[in-house]
């Protein structure tokens, strides 16, 4: 049983209590209450539109970094995408810097940033391999859920892992001490076998027991401000096979991109509408909400692919958001998913901003407090 305390105490006292008796201070409570009041504003904003989305958006883009209040879809429509999403991978090992090269303390940052312009944050995870120590796609060993479950070889360190996660996602707060309601997108795409916790590499319990264990430790870890998205990669046949269960999910969603040019869109349509029938359908029977949590066609060779192939794809269907990858600093112009000035497909992206049913940060009210949309 759960219960507030609300007894005026000093700071170290209250954390003996906290520590002791495993109850709520005042102040979680009302965070948990923040982030239903998401869930909510969430539903009303499906019923207006999708919201747009795009990784790492505002922290770098084609030929610039760090450049604040700056993205590539802004520098093309003059708003910023409704959702941004950010990564941790290497935040377990104690990195002042993820996967792929950006400081924690920017990403941090960013996500207040975004929170603060009244946007949407998601959070992915590609967490290094702790049997091999290789990276998120070193799938060279099928034991590594298992070595990482309770009585295996690498628990303690993967709580450890865990608990760093914790400490980043305990820290995402305004300058009133106030914590930030997230979404949080842990071990994705596992339908695939591209990442140590896939299909081919433990079974169908270990994945849940691993999804389980996450949100068990994290919130004894004292997490309360994440909403937990499911988000396999591939087709609708085997979406449930490794679903944790309605009580562990907030927000159903599935990544699918497209490959190929006119021969891929064909099949990237389809198996796009495969995934939103089922999730349309499972979502109405059993009051969840879903989501496109990764979509796109990498440097968007088609000029017209943002009306004739993705808004067409989505159709009425009332996903709450559409996200696609990064455009990577790094790379140059050779790994990109959202059009910059002077793209082929920017006058497209335009038409597809203008949509009324694209929702934009400018299309939205504040997403986390207790309003209508």
């Amino acid at each position: 049983m759960k219960k507030v305390c609300s007894i005026s105490l000093t700071i170290g006292l209250l954390i003996g209590i906290l520590i002791s008796c495993k109850t709520e201070t005042k102040e979680e409570v009302i965070q948990r209450a923040e982030a239903q009041y998401l869930m909510d504003n969430l539903r009303k904003s499906a019923e207006k539109g999708y919201m747009f989305g795009q990784h790492d958006a505002t922290l770098y883009g084609i030929g610039w970094k760090g450049d604040r209040n700056r993205s590539d879809v802004r520098s093309v429509c003059g708003d910023y995408p409704a959702v941004v999403s950010f990564d941790l991978g290497r935040i377990e090992k104690g990195s002042l810097q993820n996967l792929d090269g950006v400081l924690f303390k920017d990403i941090r940052k960013e996500i207040i940033r975004h929170y603060e312009r009244g946007g949407l944050v998601s959070i992915s995870w590609h967490v290094d391999n702790p049997l091999t120590g290789g990276d998120s796609w070193d799938v060279t060993n099928d034991k590594v859920v298992e070595s990482v479950l309770p009585g295996g070889e690498n628990h303690e360190k993967f709580q450890s892992w865990l608990l760093l996660v914790a400490n980043f996602l305990n820290s995402l707060q305004t300058t009133d001490n106030e914590k930030i309601p997230v979404l949080f997108r842990p071990w994705h795409e596992h339908t695939g076998s591209w990442f140590w916790w896939g299909q081919d590499l433990c079974s169908s319990e270990q994945y849940k027991s691993l999804w389980l264990m996450t949100e068990e430790t994290l919130r004894e870890a004292g997490v309360n401000n994440i909403l937990y998205v499911y988000s396999p990669g591939g087709d609708a046949e085997n979406y449930m096979e490794r679903y944790p269960g309605d009580d562990y999910v907030d927000i159903l969603g599935f990544d699918t991109y497209q490959y190929n040019n006119e021969a891929g869109t064909a099949a990237f349509k389809e198996a796009f509408q495969r995934n939103l029938a089922f999730m349309d359908q499972y979502c109405k029977d059993n009051n969840k909400l879903y989501a496109i949590t990764e979509a796109g066609y990498e440097k968007i060779p088609n000029p017209t692919w943002w009306t004739d192939v993705l808004q067409d794809a989505i159709g009425d269907y009332k996903p709450i958001y559409v996200l696609v990858w990064r455009n990577a600093y790094e790379l140059g112009e050779n790994h990109f998913f959202a059009p910059y000035p002077g793209h082929t497909s920017e006058d497209d992206f335009i038409t597809f901003y203008q949509n009324p049913r694209t929702l934009f940060l400018s299309d939205l009210d504040n997403l986390y407090i207790k309003t209508t949309l």
